[in-house]
């Protein structure tokens, strides 16, 4: 394991939370993710169904839990099965969890191997009357790979037909948005490791080096800190790349002149990481690139003061978006009489500043949680505007990932982000 071993006791509570939402006489049941297919006799780099590890710790592939909580018989209100283990297995693809290390990782006290699963399976549906099941309910995510979760669901509605069949996803959205303060811990540390990226990142940029030479640096100092990677592919844009919102090639020279935008974060027990910063590549910022930037910049500290309790993500969204409106006639990009004048259904700002400034963050980096929804003390949720001017050949974004409260904590606070700064960084 890279990172922190993460008490035990967390993956109690989020069980607890959860099992006190359920119906009577329910059971609920979270697969794995399946380990998926790259090529050959090779599988992508596995990672953890995200709700299945907010319930257990557990980061192996064929897992499953079960939660029972009115079952009389106690030893059966929760389970783990895992994949039984052996020499071949070891020798191949190294060690699996023993029986006692899922109790040591999760709390749950009755694991069982995953050949019991069906026999055990077929015990308590005789005693249940609602099954819980889950699903990645995301609005902005489809696939046209069936997950376990989901072929799991479509064997049960086969098998035991008149149970009935309740959404897990709505509960654990509800309990995943409010963090434990062992859940701000691994986020803060990926935001450490961010950090120290950053900084990295700022004694080798120059005229001549590679998208993709930055990205190097930035995974090196990743990994040598404990973090499993990168919580999203990152945006390493240079000059006017700086302007296409889900750049990833990373392929250009850097050039004299250009700006850098990077957006990037450390995925750290599981736990994302979130953050933009522009950067000029010869280390100093034009008039216009620093007059640019510092809009963003007032944009992004008045911003991150209202993510505060009460208000929801569309909410302040709109209010950032007359900020925004503001400075862009302060830059000379449209003027007033232009507003008075626009269509109300196609804004001029959204010319320049086209997408959302926050998302719920967490073990996903876009995580759950729905724009309308209050935000809450202990939610955390990124900030990050920007302007993007293709005509001039360039687009600044600055984000930090805040922790809202009635004071909202920047968790980013710590990574250099003023101009004057950043020159005086680049120059050493």
């Amino acid at each position: 394991m890279r990172y922190k071993s993460i008490d035990p006791d967390l993956f109690r509570k989020n069980r607890e939370k959860l099992e006190k939402k359920l119906k009577p006489n329910a059971l609920a049941v979270i697969h794995a993710n399946d380990e998926m297919p790259r090529n050959g006799d090779q599988c992508f780099v596995y990672r953890q169904n995200s709700d299945l590890f907010y319930l257990t710790g557990l980061d192996q592939e064929k897992c499953i839990l079960t939660l029972f909580p009115n079952h009389p018989v106690e030893a059966m209100r929760e389970i783990v099965f895992t994949v039984r283990t052996n020499d071949r297995m070891v020798t191949w693809y190294g060690h699996k969890y023993t029986l006692e290390q899922v109790t040591e990782i999760s709390g749950v006290k009755n694991v069982r191997w995953l050949d019991d699963f069906e026999d055990t399976f077929r015990d308590l549906m005789a005693r249940a009357e609602f099954v819980y099941l889950n699903q990645n309910e995301n609005p902005r995510f489809t696939t046209e790979v069936p997950s376990r979760d989901l072929r799991f669901m479509q064997q049960l509605r086969h098998d035991y037909p008149l149970h009935a069949f309740e959404r897990l996803a709505p509960l654990l959205t509800d309990l995943r948005m409010i963090k434990e303060s062992e859940e701000i811990e691994m986020i803060n540390r990926a935001c450490e490791i961010t950090g120290d990226a950053f900084g990295r990142v700022l004694n080798f940029v120059k005229p001549g080096v590679m998208e993709y030479e930055v990205e190097a640096e930035i995974t090196h100092e990743f990994l040598r800190n404990g973090a499993s990677g990168h919580a999203y592919p990152p945006i390493i844009a240079s000059g006017v790349n700086n302007c296409i919102l889900h750049y990833n090639q990373n392929d250009q020279v850097c050039k004299d002149g250009e700006l850098l935008l990077l957006d990037f974060g450390a995925e750290y027990g599981n736990y994302a990481g979130d953050c933009s910063r522009t950067i000029p590549v010869n280390g100093k910022f034009s008039p216009r690139q620093r007059q640019v930037y510092e809009a963003v910049l007032r944009v992004l500290r008045k911003a991150s003061r209202m993510l505060v309790p009460g208000t929801t993500i569309d909410k302040y969204h709109a209010e950032i978006c007359k900020i925004v409106e503001s400075e862009l006639i302060g830059l000379g990009l449209f003027s007033r009489e232009d507003v008075e004048k626009q269509d109300p259904e196609n804004p001029l700002f959204f010319r320049y500043y086209m997408h959302g400034t926050s998302h719920f963050m967490g073990l996903d980096v876009h995580d759950v949680g729905s724009k309308q929804h209050p935000l809450r003390k202990g939610m955390v949720l990124s900030c990050e505007p920007a302007i993007y001017i293709p005509e001039e050949g360039f687009g600044i974004r600055l984000e930090n990932d805040i922790l809202v409260d009635e004071e909202p904590v920047d968790l980013m606070a710590h990574i250099p982000i003023e101009p004057d700064d950043i020159e005086a960084l680049m120059a050493r």
